[in-house]
């Protein structure tokens, strides 16, 4: 992998979660629940929410990640994790940013499946190693992304910085 990245601005982002949702609606399928796997996917879910009239929303915590291109052995899921049973007999639609690897877009997947009347998958982007083939996708890459909501630094407090009380 290069230098070179897809770099997604918060712009284009818009037009791509509004393309994704077209296409999901254009494919007929109505999820009842969208499962956002935080923290990309939080993004990527609420856009999908509101496009596609879906309020019912759910969180699922994953860590895989730990910088660029360096992963934990296998993706965690972090507490809370939802109750299954909530969605049961549910058409769930997950919810990411990135299909990557694809490690936990299959661990959350794999959750799911067996409980749930149907479970399908969206991403903005998916890169051809991913384990999951999603059933969304907005985009198609091999090469490292720069989401808008990732690429600055941490925000902190400045020094001298007086809060009102």
């Amino acid at each position: 992998m290069g230098d070179e990245r897809e770099k997604l601005s918060y712009p284009l982002f818009g037009e791509a979660v509004r393309e994704l949702a077209q296409t999901i609606a254009d494919d007929g399928y109505e999820p009842d629940i969208i499962l956002s796997i935080a923290r990309g996917g939080l993004f990527v879910a609420g856009g999908l929410g509101y496009a596609l009239g879906v309020k019912n929303l759910h969180v699922m915590n994953v860590v895989f990640y730990e910088g660029v291109g360096k992963t934990l052995d296998m993706p965690v899921m972090l507490p809370p994790v939802p109750n299954v049973v909530d969605f049961s007999e549910k058409k769930i639609l997950v919810a990411d940013d990135v299909a990557d690897t694809g490690k936990t877009l299959k661990l959350v997947h794999d959750f799911c499946a067996g409980n749930v009347a149907e479970v399908r998958c969206a991403v903005i982007y998916e890169k051809p190693q991913s384990l999951v083939k999603c059933e969304y996708v907005w985009k198609h890459t091999d090469k490292w992304i720069n989401f808008p909501w990732s690429v600055e630094p941490t925000v902190v407090r400045r020094e001298g910085q007086v809060l009102d009380a």
